[in-house]
């Protein structure tokens, strides 16, 4: 593993999420993206047929585990997140995103 880009020796992470509750319609998309690239991380957000929002999030650990109690916890000022699920955690060696993007 090659650390030297990284502070505090930590590694990065990837993660996928989806988010439950009303959280379409309440600019969920456009405060997510702005979290993430406040916190520096990559990845993407984009709403589901079935009413959630989901998505990737890569970058240092530490990074992401903001950003996931963020989606669990506050979300846009409008949503009501019900709950947030979080799957396929892994270590990455590198990102595969250049930035955090909305797919539409």
């Amino acid at each position: 593993m090659c650390g030297a880009a990284m502070e505090e020796g930590e590694g990065l992470l990837s993660v996928d999420y989806e988010v439950f509750g009303k959280v379409q319609g309440v600019f969920f998309r456009k405060y997510t993206q702005g979290e993430a690239k406040r916190l520096g991380l990559v990845g993407w957000v984009q709403n589901t047929s079935h009413g959630t929002v989901q998505g990737q999030i890569q970058g240092p650990t530490a990074r992401v585990r903001e950003l996931q109690d963020w989606l669990r916890k506050i979300g846009s000022p409008q949503s009501r997140i019900s709950r947030a699920d979080f799957s396929n955690e892994k270590e990455i060696t590198a990102l595969e995103h250049k930035d955090f993007q909305i797919v539409k």
